[in-house]
């Protein structure tokens, strides 16, 4: 799913680097308006844990010969459960996978967190449309359905930006129909690691409610749905 140094055009690295720049401001921005100190303290020690978490994942590969390899991304949980912090995570795992791997590269770091930071702002703000159905189906139920949309559309998400940057930078010395069909393979490869990061990300959100519900009712920079009040009692 990286994109390694090399496989892409210079220009199009520097467009990555140019459209980078402004996606992480905004993010830290994000952060800065919508969490107070003490949520920023609270969600340090999570976003570490779970940078570490996108870091093996996405450094243990899947080999499909005779073509190449996939690898778990885990994208659509960082964006749920870290919200506008996923893209700082994303971008010091990418760098360190740079730079302790080879995975990816220095020259297509800004295409790669966009292709990987993208969706999983996207995976952030489709499990927030969680609290519409909240006071309508069962608690355990939303959090599975949307944990799994959201960790599903991660990866795929993902996979249609890289596919798509690949295939319209194809050097015209390769032959573009062999290119193609390898290319449209490996996409549909990706479709059987979406149901995989869907259903451990659903799997992985009921753990949560169960056990600490406070990790998860609160995801991102939103704060969990305010109790009903108690009714007074009788003397």
């Amino acid at each position: 799913m990286h994109v390694p140094d090399g496989v892409l055009p210079a220009q199009v690295s520097a467009v990555g680097y140019a459209i980078a720049a402004p996606f992480i401001a905004y993010a830290l921005r994000t952060i800065n308006r919508s969490a107070s100190p003490v949520e920023v303290n609270r969600a340090i020690p999570k976003a570490a844990l779970l940078t570490a978490t996108f870091f093996v994942a996405s450094s243990i590969y899947i080999p499909i010969p005779p073509l190449g390899s996939v690898h778990l991304l885990m994208n659509g949980l960082l964006g749920v459960m870290l919200g506008y912090y996923a893209i700082p995570a994303i971008l010091i795992g990418l760098f360190f996978q740079a730079l302790l791997l080879g995975h990816g590269g220095y020259l297509s770091l800004g295409v790669n967190l966009l292709l990987i930071g993208i969706p999983a702002i996207l995976a952030h703000h489709l499990f927030q449309l969680r609290h519409r159905f909240l006071r309508r189906f069962n608690r355990q139920s939303v959090y599975a359905v949307f944990g799994a949309l959201a960790g599903g559309i991660g990866i795929l998400g993902s996979a249609l930006v890289f596919f798509g940057v690949v295939i319209l930078t194809i050097p015209a010395d390769i032959n573009a129909v062999t290119e193609r069909t390898a290319i449209y393979f490996l996409m549909l490869m990706h479709l059987p690691l979406a149901l995989l990061e869907g259903a451990f990300t659903a799997s992985f959100m009921v753990f949560l409610l169960r056990t600490k519900p406070e990790l998860v009712e609160g995801t991102g920079l939103r704060s969990p749905l305010p109790s009903p009040p108690k009714q007074a009692e009788r003397v």
